[in-house]
């Protein structure tokens, strides 16, 4: 397994929708083990397929506690109930604000031996697959919130973005 590099907002390809899997093979298990040990590298509960440059439907998580997962294809078919609960997102480090999500949902997906599974998940198993299914839509969770809000979180951002580059010597 190996460690996958970040990418960070607002890189391509977190703005674009991400394609589906024709079919599932040894490689999608292979990114899937990647992309777990880049979820727990980075201290992450959700991973998606574009946050580490791949554009396809795909993304892993763990609630705390929880067993590891991975979504091939997913689907959200139903929503019921909303709440407001702080997000943050590995390709937007150190940012975090509050999003409304359902609180229940109804998920249809492939695993990564391509079996087809329907399951129903809510509270904060619903709120994860919700963010990391929106990246697979090319949408972050700052474009859930009211203008302002996200105006200045990604004002907040570029200054993060700023220092993370400098510490790293570019910029």
């Amino acid at each position: 397994m190996s460690v996958l590099n970040m990418v960070l907002y607002p890189d391509d390809p977190l703005s674009q929708v991400a394609e589906p899997f024709a079919k599932v093979g040894p490689e999608v298990v292979k990114l899937a083990q990647d992309m777990l040990e880049t979820m727990d590298t980075y201290e992450g509960i959700g991973l998606a397929g574009p946050q580490v440059g791949v554009s396809k439907r795909i993304f892993v998580l763990r609630e705390p506690d929880g067993p590891k997962m991975c979504l091939i294809n997913p689907e959200i078919l139903e929503v019921d109930g909303c709440e407001e609960g702080e997000e943050g997102c590995l390709s937007l480090p150190r940012i975090y604000t509050e999003v409304q999500r359902a609180t229940w949902i109804k998920v249809r997906a492939l695993d990564v031996y391509g079996k087809r599974h329907e399951f129903e998940a809510e509270d904060l198993l619903a709120r994860i697959i919700q963010h990391e299914n929106d990246h697979l839509d090319g949408v972050i969770f700052l474009d859930r919130v009211d203008v302002l809000k996200r105006q200045e979180k990604l004002q907040e951002w570029e200054e993060v973005r700023g220092r993370m580059m400098a510490a790293l010597g570019g910029g």
